[in-house]
Formats: C-alpha cells, sequence, structure tokens
C-alpha cells in the first residue's frame, strides 16, 4: 500500500488524525498566555534613576552642578529601589557613581586653580 501525504483520509493513516486547528483571534488581538485571565506585568517607573543619570551626565557641561542633584536623585532612587516600589538599580547606582566622580573632579579641577592663582600672585619677577 502507498501513503499519498496530500490525502488525509486514507485508511491506515499511520499518524493518526491531526486535530483543527481553532480559528485566530481577530487582527491585533493576542491570546493569553497563561490561561484565561492572564495579565503582563505591571513595570514600575523609573523617574528618579533615569533623573540621577541625566543629571549626572549634565554636570560635565555645568561644573558638576546639575551632578549634586543627580546623585541626590540617584540616592533617592535607591531608596525606593530598595523598598520595591521602583525599578532601575543599575541606572541609579551609575547616576551616583558619575554624580560623585564629577564633583571631586571639578573640586579638585577649582583647587588647582586657586592654588595656582595664589602661587601666581606671590612670585617675585624680580
Amino acid at each position: 500500500m502507498t501513503y499519498d501525504p496530500y490525502n488525509p483520509k486514507q485508511p491506515g493513516d499511520p499518524y493518526g488524525q491531526q486535530q483543527p486547528y481553532g480559528q485566530p483571534g481577530p487582527y491585533g488581538q493576542q491570546q493569553p498566555m497563561y490561561g484565561y485571565g492572564y495579565q503582563p506585568p505591571v513595570q514600575k517607573p523609573q523617574t528618579n534613576a533615569i533623573l540621577a543619570l541625566v543629571l549626572s551626565c549634565v554636570g560635565f557641561v555645568s561644573c558638576g552642578l546639575t551632578a549634586i542633584a543627580g546623585v541626590i536623585f540617584g540616592h533617592i532612587a535607591l531608596g525606593r529601589i530598595k523598598r520595591g516600589e521602583e525599578d532601575g538599580h543599575g541606572m541609579a547606582l551609575a547616576g551616583v557613581i558619575v554624580g560623585y566622580v564629577l564633583i571631586v573632579g571639578w573640586l579638585a579641577y577649582f583647587a588647582f586653580i586657586i592654588i595656582a592663582v595664589i602661587a601666581a600672585a606671590n612670585s617675585n619677577t624680580y
């Protein structure tokens, strides 16, 4: 006996009858993944973490003034992340680290300038 793969109603079908597929839903609707009533998880906001990173990075051009605000927002975000109210631990931590590095860098730069001005004013040019 020969098997015709294009004829599904043959006697002695080696694979049995295939169950008919259900009709797809209307275009654009997603079927629930884990049974009826599945709700996707709600994403937590990351506003403070984003503000921390952005303000700290803007501190490069603002002489470190916005880096101070970035550090503050970073610590607020880390506190909320610890309590489970917010996401974005990596961004908040990066904002705090970049903010502290910029603050220390700008303070060192200003200290160098002040010391250089004082040294130039006290130098004898005889």
